[in-house]
């Protein structure tokens, strides 16, 4: 890799059946610039409206990191800390709308702002062992926005605190226990971990997966009584979708007949 690496050459895409395998390649560490950042943001904008694609896992080449987050050479050289990042935001997926498939981040290595953040955006997260998460941001003048925002409704606040205020780094074993990934793995099984958790996904029915996701997302913030009221409201698209699909009689007829089910995604 030469300076003025293509496009390409820093975001590699690999299908396999359903699942896409997005593979972040920006020696030395896997930062993330504007243009990369857009470039990501297509192929997760792709990935949603394929009908064929059910599933994405977001790795990094190498074996140190998985993204140092925020490219602070371009930054050094005038790139704008609020660029535009893409309709994806940054990293790609993280603000995409509309996204009702699930990404899988399969952390190779050290992810450092940005790239931290990108795994708190992620609904699933595998981690190899020598993986750890921090955020430097507020050591350089700024904060991490993504993380200053995220990280208090996921951890408990004297450690989201800690990790924000004082750069606490934590490794993959501590991410585990604080519930912000779902296995720690050795480092030569994590793609192959990565992938059976998408095969497990790929095999319940796409709509329900869907219709999961939105409700979460768009229920969220409410109350429990509001969001029970909400998904039943019949405005709720996705869920109305999975619950008048061909899946959804499917599913139990396959069950009574001791066969697997074939989805057809409608």
């Amino acid at each position: 890799h030469h300076g003025g690496a293509r496009m390409t050459e820093a975001v590699q895409t690999r299908v396999d059946g359903a699942v896409i395998e997005v593979t972040l390649d920006r020696p030395r560490a896997n930062a993330i610039d504007a243009e990369t950042s857009r470039e990501l943001g297509r192929v997760f904008a792709d990935f949603r409206d394929d009908p064929d694609l059910r599933v994405a896992i977001l790795t990094g080449a190498g074996d140190r990191f998985f993204s140092a987050g925020w490219d602070l050479r371009a930054a050094a050289e005038g790139e704008e800390f609020e660029a535009d990042y893409g309709e994806g935001g940054f990293g790609g997926f993280t603000e995409l709308p509309e996204r009702n498939k699930p990404v899988i981040c399969a952390v190779n290595g050290l992810a450092v702002g940005g790239g931290f953040e990108i795994t708190l955006a992620a609904e699933l997260v595998v981690a190899a062992g020598h993986a750890e998460f921090f955020l430097p941001e507020t050591g350089l003048g700024l904060i991490p926005d993504a993380g200053a925002v995220r990280l208090p409704r996921v951890l408990p606040p004297v450690v989201a605190n800690e990790v924000l205020y004082a750069g606490r780094r934590m490794d993959a074993a501590e991410a585990m226990r604080w519930g912000l990934v779902n296995a720690v793995v050795p480092a030569d099984e994590l793609m192959d971990v990565a992938r059976n958790l998408a095969g497990r996904i790929v095999s319940a029915a796409p709509l329900a997966v869907g219709a999961a996701m939105a409700v979460a997302r768009l229920t969220g913030h409410l109350p429990l009584q509001e969001a029970f009221g909400a998904m039943r409201s019949g405005g709720l698209e996705a869920y109305e979708q999975m619950l008048a699909s061909e899946d959804s009689d499917e599913g139990p007829r396959a069950f009574t007949e001791k066969r697997e089910p074939a989805w057809k995604g409608r």
